[in-house]
């Protein structure tokens, strides 16, 4: 495993206030997440501000000033799977504090709603991955490719199950061309092999440590994503994640079916993000499976779909287990929409409610909680 060179927390910090969310503090953290955090508009003055002189990332550096206190988690993309959606985003989340943006997956779509979200891409020095299914990465070239075109100059280190290194420094040759071309035409001086570093984490059932710095600590444990009959034929892992700051702490339960690990490290925790599917539609890819099952196919989508993602008594059961103050529902897989309805978001409320008494959340794209 490797480990971050990060610094450990200084003294004990005082209790934060409670994060009590409504309509109207989530749009008004929005607004000040907005309002205090780098924007397009700014990054554009600020460049025209620094002119030929100080350059594109000192230009950054001046706009970041002046950034909130706190820690705030921003919902960039909700959906589930790997299709591509107009509505929502795949799945990426962003975890601020005190300004610095980590970033948890990076599905199809990230990087556009980190600018949307005005948290910025430029700004990103840390992400995770829960897994490495393409719908949780489909944006790392593009991450790493805008960083280093758009003037990033400091490293980009990405931690995550086995195939981590593997899958950054893929996306490191991907770009090979476009830097060789900037190199050579425009003069650029940044190694992208040096800058940009992926990192293996080990998978258990017991909370591993992947990363440390001033102002996160980062544990992670196995879930249930992958069965044991598909771990059986390959090395490859999916985790749970839980992020402590001074004032929060935030679980990715990642995707999963119920799991007592995931229960285990989120116990206690603020918040939890969970996937969930409609019970209708797991019940349906059942069926589905056990179809396909029959004509030869034992392991196929409707398989994994119905036995490795977390129904709305899973999500409640882990919540209820680990004592979760708020449940926010995320990688939302929907089920069939009365008439020209969209499918109730209540449905899903009502199904976690029946087994946890907590706050619940339906997530939504550019969330900020």
């Amino acid at each position: 495993m490797s480990r971050s060179r990060g610094t450990r927390f200084e003294g004990d910090s005082p209790e934060a206030e409670p994060h009590a969310v409504t309509r109207r503090s989530v749009l008004s953290n929005a607004l000040a997440l907005t309002a205090m955090t780098l924007a397009p508009a700014g990054l554009s003055r600020a460049v025209h501000a620094q002119g030929a002189s100080g350059g594109l990332a000192a230009a950054v550096q001046q706009a970041q000033r002046g950034t909130k206190a706190g820690t705030y988690l921003v919902l960039l993309g909700t959906r589930a799977g790997p299709a591509i959606d107009l509505a929502r985003g795949q799945t990426g989340s962003a975890v601020v504090v005190d300004g610095q943006p980590y970033l948890v997956d990076c599905g199809y779509g990230t990087v556009r709603q980190l600018v949307a979200s005005n948290v910025g891409y430029l700004q990103v020095n840390t992400l995770f991955f829960t897994h490495l299914h393409d719908d949780h990465t489909g944006d790392v070239p593009a991450l790493l490719s805008y960083q280093w075109s758009n003037g990033k100059t400091t490293p980009t280190d990405a931690y995550g199950p086995y195939g981590t290194t593997r899958l950054v420094a893929a996306c490191v040759a991907v770009i090979h061309s476009n830097v060789e071309i900037r190199t050579v035409d425009e003069g650029r001086i940044v190694d992208a092999d040096a800058q940009f570093h992926g990192h293996d984490v080990s998978a258990a059932d017991t909370p591993v440590a992947v990363f440390k710095d001033d102002r996160i600590d980062v544990t992670a444990v196995e879930n249930t994503h992958y069965p044991p009959r598909s771990k059986a034929h390959m090395p490859h892992r999916s985790l749970a994640l839980r992020i402590d700051t001074k004032d929060r702490s935030i679980v990715f339960a990642g995707d999963t079916a119920y799991s007592a690990n995931v229960a285990r490290l989120a116990r206690g925790a603020d918040v939890f993000v969970c996937e969930i599917g409609d019970a209708t539609t797991l019940a349906l890819m059942d069926e589905r499976s056990k179809a396909e099952a029959a004509a030869g196919n034992p392991n196929n989508i409707f398989r994994h779909v119905a036995e490795t993602h977390s129904s709305p008594a899973d999500v409640a059961r882990m919540a209820s287990e680990a004592d979760v103050k708020m449940v926010v529902l995320n990688h939302q897989l929907a089920g069939p929409a009365p008439g020209s309805l969209a499918y109730p978001v209540t449905a899903f409320i009502q199904g976690v409610r029946r087994g946890y008494s907590g706050e619940v959340v339906v997530g939504q794209d550019l969330m900020v909680l």
